[in-house]
């Protein structure tokens, strides 16, 4: 479901072959809502956030609940600037200064949830 399929629904059906008859029910109101994120992780491949100097690192963030549209920030070790966005987040030739934390958030415009922090070391 999706938001926009609130509304008011009704089915029709014939009641009788013989007199080709149409019935409709009555219409029922639904209302879809949207569910804040939650339950948002990280998966790193090569796994564990292990990875050698100079090779590529892809980091995936996971939302387990959530209507959207779902909004993907990367953010690391706390600080405020903006790594990526979408889903994934890729290094193609880490360094030594790409180690430390990472984390994921998800938005849905006035819900935020974040992930743990998933220890990231160049070897």
């Amino acid at each position: 479901l999706q938001l926009n399929h609130s509304g008011h629904y009704s089915c029709k059906g014939y009641v009788s072959h013989v007199l080709l008859q149409w019935k409709e029910s009555e219409k029922v109101t639904v209302t879809v809502h949207s569910v804040p994120p939650s339950g948002v992780s990280l998966l790193a491949q090569p796994s564990r956030g292990q990875v050698a100097l100079r090779d590529r690192l892809v980091l995936s963030c996971a939302v387990a609940m959530g209507t959207g549209p779902l909004s993907f920030s990367w953010h690391w070790e706390g600080s405020g600037a903006l790594l990526g966005t979408g889903p994934h987040l890729e290094l193609q030739h880490t360094g030594d200064k790409d180690s430390g934390q990472y984390r994921c958030r998800d938005s849905t415009g006035d819900s935020v949830a974040e992930s743990d922090p998933l220890n990231v070391t160049v070897l």
